[in-house]
């Protein structure tokens, strides 16, 4: 039977973001989209910190968020760094809010780091009120509880991730933790509260998030661009109207597609598959990015990471080879180029986007041939650390989940940054653990613009030397340990 005026359903309730917000209890969990700037409902963060600092309330609120969402400045989860505000943290990187590490560094709230896709995916377990996510993503890292159980002070105790035997192999379970408030965005909104990401760079995990808040008697608010009488068609809505209890309707206010740009339509429509890229100038970068794309086959199916291995595309742009292989981003689309700096997390003229947890299953099922990532120390074991350097606490991100599965890896980085060694003694945080990696069979290369090592049974082995670089003084003298060596002539 039709709907009419007779319906029972009780709307969304059409509010500001200071109305919205005030119904936040303290002690809440709040759950918190988006990806970089993508995706973030800037304008109800900001009026949560606004309240805050106005009322002091509300306190004691747990933080769980998947992606690193921030400015590295004032916006995204940043405004959120007040202590009482905030009591703990249960986040994947944390390098886009340098305010919230701060509090993490100072020992002033309780702060875990779990993979990136194992966040976006419990969501969904603890929406459904199962006990937790059983996987292998984290074991042997400082993420696995025989090492520190991601738990990045001392201040933070309670054990979140367990070793489980089961079938004779060695899992991890990531504990479910209830979700109170769902804080999410989308582009319009029905009047009945169904949301659609029309004009968003990316879907995330908005519907998981409102399930699980929805199905543990609390809240979802969601920031909407604006309303429409009706949305015309049933499947684009991504969060039904019967999870939404508060619309927050910006105008456009605090509602930029991402970060680093007000909108750009090629995050939201696809191409005939050319691109065309600035041309990088010849430099340790450049270096870098061409060496790993010789390890890219026709065919495959490619995650970049951010930073150093995005000079892989551009490389690839250049010579003609972009058509040969797909790229993807964790983050959910498929095709295209991936977007850098604060648009990272969209990608220009995408095949498709799918939400994040869908594509983390896709990743940790092994579906990515390749992944090209970074790095910030190596060991002599080939293990590697992302996550600490110069003080700060950067966090894993979608790196364990992506280096974990991946067939093939190579991870890119300058072989030394300020004189400072890359190739170290000891890393600080085990992110990937090399003789784990060797074990399952990945095939796994580091590239610097001075050598190339891969990874072996004994540890990390030298394969290449760059023309014009003195194998003894320019790379053996400048690393901490003595890898093997079998040049490649």
């Amino acid at each position: 039977m039709a709907g009419g005026e007779g319906d029972m359903r009780a709307p969304a309730i059409i509010a500001t973001a200071d109305q919205a917000i005030a119904a936040i209890p303290d002690g809440a969990t709040i759950a918190v989209g988006g990806f970089v700037g993508a995706g973030h409902p800037e304008m109800l963060t900001a009026a949560l910190e606004r309240r805050f600092l106005a009322t002091g309330t509300p306190r004691d609120l747990t933080l769980y968020y998947c992606a690193g969402q921030g400015d590295r400045a004032q916006r995204g989860l940043n405004h959120l760094a007040h202590a009482g505000l905030i009591k703990r943290v249960i986040g994947g990187h944390w390098n886009l809010a340098p305010k919230l590490g701060t509090l993490a560094l100072a020992n002033k709230i309780e702060a875990y780091n779990f993979p990136q896709g194992v966040l976006s995916v419990l969501l969904r377990e603890i929406a459904a009120k199962r006990p937790g996510l059983i996987t292998q993503v984290g074991l042997n890292t400082f993420i696995d509880p025989a090492q520190s159980g991601g738990q990045m002070n001392a201040r933070t105790t309670e054990p979140l991730v367990e070793r489980l035997e089961l079938d004779g192999q060695t899992w991890l379970r990531y504990k479910p933790v209830p979700i109170h408030v769902g804080l999410i965005r989308a582009t319009y909104a029905d009047r009945r509260g169904n949301l659609s990401m029309d004009k968003e760079g990316l879907i995330g995990e908005v519907l998981p998030i409102a399930q699980a808040a929805k199905n543990h008697g609390g809240i979802v608010i969601a920031q909407v661009e604006s309303m429409v009488d009706q949305l015309p068609d049933p499947k684009s809505v991504r969060v039904p109207g019967i999870l939404v209890d508060y619309l927050v309707v910006s105008g456009g206010v605090e509602h930029d597609q991402t970060f680093g740009e007000v909108f750009n339509e090629e995050f939201v429509i696809t191409s005939d598959g050319s691109f065309t890229l600035p041309a990088m100038q010849q430099s340790e970068r450049k270096i870098i990015g061409k060496r790993a794309l010789q390890e890219i086959r026709a065919g495959d199916i490619v995650n970049l990471g951010i930073g150093l291995p995005e000079g892989v595309a551009m490389v690839a742009a250049e010579t003609g080879r972009m058509r040969e292989f797909t790229l993807t981003v964790e983050s959910g689309p498929t095709g295209g180029v991936p977007a850098s700096g604060l648009n990272f997390g969209c990608s220009h003229f995408p095949e498709a986007i799918i939400d994040q947890p869908s594509q983390f299953d896709f990743y940790d099922g092994g579906g990515l041939d390749i992944a090209v990532l970074g790095a910030v120390e190596v060991d002599a074991e080939g293990s590697v650390n992302v996550t600490s350097f110069a003080g700060r606490f950067a966090g894993v991100g979608g790196f364990v989940n992506i280096a974990q599965s991946a067939k093939r890896l190579v991870f890119c980085c300058t072989f030394q940054a300020k004189e400072n060694p890359k190739f170290v003694r000891r890393i600080q945080h085990v992110c990937f653990h090399g003789p784990t990696a060797f074990a399952r069979g990945q095939r796994v290369i580091y590239v610097t613009e001075r050598a190339v090592f891969e990874l072996t049974a004994s540890g990390l082995c030298l394969i290449e030397i760059s023309a014009g670089y003195d194998l003894q003084t320019q790379v053996l003298d400048q690393m901490e340990f003595k890898p093997s060596i079998s040049l490649q002539r």
